[in-house]
């Protein structure tokens, strides 16, 4: 089974903090040509600046992944620096805190436009790309793979952040639909939903917060936080030949998150 994505061109989204990028550096230190994209262009130029301005293989995109003139300009950009595309990680994500009931402050248009449509629309313009691509392409030849990182939100909303929550679960179900959609082009689409990882939003956390660190530890039955180096890994193998047969699927890496019960684990 071979989860080499060496040589491969992705594009990947949120890439200037986060999880996004460790995703992103991740993939370039195996041999990936890696297009960093993201809202913020001071952070991706730190989030490249480890693998030089003059890389070949690295190339990055700042526009608003909501817009379909950004979302055309990075295609374009990642077609002109590497001439394809075999893989889009849809990272990014926008986390805003609102009041459920209060319409005046309410998150979910902002939440579903930047946290579902956004990935939606993105990945309708790559798909058109990988099926132009594979037109010559031997029968057996996979056309590429697309992964949506999603998170626990999607199936146990959280009510101050009940936008967020919905657009989660929507994505979700946004992944198998497109799964189907583009399974006769040989395209694969799946998810990761991920619990607790150390991002540099968690460390902040973490910080700010010290006493979350045991919460998350005794809610997680592996009884630790993951790298985020991990959660790069399960995008690696969903985006290799090594899941060729794999589509439409959410893969949870959680340590055992989401199979606790939040009430038994206060009596752990």
């Amino acid at each position: 089974m071979s989860l080499s994505i060496h040589g491969k061109t992705a594009i990947v989204t949120g890439a200037g903090r986060g999880i996004g990028r460790s995703i992103a550096q991740y993939f370039v230190e195996r041999g990936a040509n890696v297009v960093f994209a993201d809202g913020d262009e001071a952070s991706l130029e730190q989030a490249v600046l480890d693998f030089g301005a003059d890389n070949p293989h690295v190339r990055r995109f700042a526009g608003n992944m909501a817009e379909r003139l950004s979302i055309a300009n990075l295609l374009s950009t990642t077609l002109d620096a590497f001439d394809r595309v075999d893989i889009l990680v849809n990272t990014h994500r926008l986390v805003k805190a609102s009041e459920p009931l209060d319409t005046e402050v309410d998150t979910l248009e902002e939440m579903l436009r930047q946290n579902l449509l956004a990935g939606v629309r993105l990945t309708q313009f790559v798909a058109k790309r990988m099926i132009k691509q594979a037109e010559n392409a031997p029968e057996s030849h996979q056309t590429g793979a697309i992964v949506n990182i999603s998170s626990m939100a999607a199936d146990r909303p959280v009510p101050t952040l009940l936008g967020y929550s919905i657009a989660s679960a929507a994505l979700e179900q946004a992944t198998r639909g497109m799964a189907l959609v583009l399974a006769p082009h040989k395209i694969r689409v799946n998810g990761v939903r991920f619990g607790s990882v150390m991002s540099h939003e968690l460390q902040t956390g973490l910080k700010e917060k010290p006493e979350l660190r045991d919460q998350i530890l005794k809610g997680t039955p592996m009884g630790r936080i993951a790298a985020s180096d991990e959660l790069a890994e399960a995008v690696q193998y969903l985006c290799s030949d090594g899941a060729r047969f794999v589509t439409g699927q959410i893969l949870t890496v959680d340590g055992g998150r989401s199979l606790l019960d939040p009430v038994m684990a206060q009596l752990l």
